[in-house]
């Protein structure tokens, strides 16, 4: 029930899963439907065949894989509190689906981030290129029992329509652009005063030890509850932010309300910052973050600067320079989601890292699949003889964290050990850890 090239669902999975969704459910005695809690998508990827005439199937297929991780991404930072799926229903597209309560407002602007963080350019090592991909996404509301086959139908009907409009990125069934709500400068306009009235909010991952199961810090997330579109995650934060060239306003908001929360931690605990590529290309970013670790009082040796993959395509030369001056200052540098797509092993050869973040794609199989053991066990060897620490992300059992502890990783952060926690609920956990 799993699509063979990118691990995602398969077709057929996911026509059983929305068949159960749409299915009538009794609730005290009652028979209910719940269709008006569920939101589909689907994403299609119009130049893909391209990609296998230009440079060969298997660097379409490795194009293919990229996507399906971002994907996942997306849906994990998004999704952290619904039920949801993603599937790969044939060639390149994609279906995203959720059964929670979502609005039309916050579906769309979904759909639009997604959309933008699918089209951030993808390096190809194998053929020494940059892809870069412009999906099109249709999106609708199914109706109540209508059935998968029909769903799926209306989606592909709207996606070809969406893929022969130019600037129709995202396409409702029912032919709208936009829903009713607010539009793309009123959205803006929003986050702007949300910065202002500091209202973006930043959660804490834990993270632990493997070598003892201690706490030892916490990755910052950022997230906006957003009065009529509910909750948005770090993507679709980001996709408003750079809609508006505020992602530079926005990551150094983040930056210094994580420091000077973490600055009142326990001292031993560490603070992980997702670094964008608004800093990178900024040229005095390695000089204004240790001005504003300075103005929160936190020690710089304590901090670690999480960059993924996509962020360094831009210019790595510049990201190596930036992240070596502050690196002088004590901070740690991790390479973050690696395992996912290309893995560009150029990396670990430019940039001065200390860390090693896997992808939970690299743990998922632990403990009941040979060749993911292998993989994991390749990958850490490679990591030690570099003198590289190693983080797992999205940990979620306890065989995962035991065949993580002998493999020799160092650090583990997932639902397992803790989900995301406020500033003031993660004060109380880290106070309260010791003796749990």
């Amino acid at each position: 029930m799993r699509d063979a090239l990118t691990g995602l669902a398969s077709a057929e999975l996911a026509r059983a899963t929305l068949a159960q969704w749409q299915a009538p459910r009794e609730i005290e005695g009652a028979t209910i439907d719940i269709h008006s809690c569920c939101r589909v998508m689907l994403l299609g990827l119009g130049r893909i065949d391209t990609v296998n005439l230009a440079y060969g199937a298997s660097a379409g297929d490795r194009a293919l894989l990229e996507v399906a991780q971002r994907i996942l991404e997306f849906a994990e930072e998004e999704f952290e509190s619904e039920t949801w799926l993603a599937a790969r229903l044939s060639g390149g597209n994609f279906l995203i689906a959720v059964r929670e309560s979502c609005s039309p407002e916050r579906w769309q602007w979904l759909a639009e981030a997604l959309a933008d963080f699918v089209s951030h350019p993808i390096s190809d090592d194998a053929n020494a290129s940059t892809l870069r991909l412009w999906p099109r996404i249709a999106v609708m509301r199914p109706a109540a029992l209508e059935s998968p086959d029909v769903i799926l139908d209306r989606l592909a009907d709207t996606l070809a329509r969406a893929q022969d409009r130019h600037g129709s990125r995202v396409l409702w069934v029912d032919g709208k652009l936009f829903p009713q709500g607010r539009s793309s400068a009123s959205l803006e306009a929003d986050l702007l005063g949300a910065l202002d009235r500091d209202e973006i909010k930043i959660v804490y991952q834990p993270q632990f030890s493997l070598e003892d199961d201690s706490l030892i810090g916490a990755e910052a997330l950022a997230r906006w509850d957003h009065p009529e579109l509910g909750h948005l995650g770090a993507n679709a934060l980001f996709a408003i932010a750079e809609r508006a060239d505020h992602v530079a306003q926005l990551s150094q908001h983040i930056a210094r309300v994580a420091l000077a929360d973490a600055a009142i931690w326990p001292d031993h605990l560490r603070l992980s910052l997702n670094v964008t590529p608004a800093d990178l290309s900024s040229g005095m970013f390695a000089t204004s973050l240790p001005d504003i670790i300075g103005q929160a009082g936190f020690d710089p040796q304590l901090l670690t600067l999480e960059i993924t993959e996509h962020v360094l395509l831009a210019d790595l030369e510049r990201a190596a320079i930036s992240f070596s001056a502050l690196r002088a200052h004590g901070m740690r540098v991790a390479l973050d989601d690696f395992g996912a797509g290309f893995c560009n092993f150029r990396y670990l050869k430019l940039l001065p890292l200390d860390y090693l973040k896997l992808d939970r794609t690299m743990v998922e199989g632990l403990g009941h699949d040979t060749r993911d053991l292998a993989i994991f066990r390749g990958i850490v060897t490679m990591a030690k003889a570099l003198d590289l620490a190693v983080i797992v992300e999205g940990v979620e059992r306890s065989d995962q964290i035991s065949i993580a502890r002998e493999e020799g990783a160092a650090i583990y952060q997932g639902f397992i050990g803790a989900k995301p926690l406020d500033r003031d609920a993660f004060l109380t956990f880290a106070a309260d850890y010791p003796s749990r």
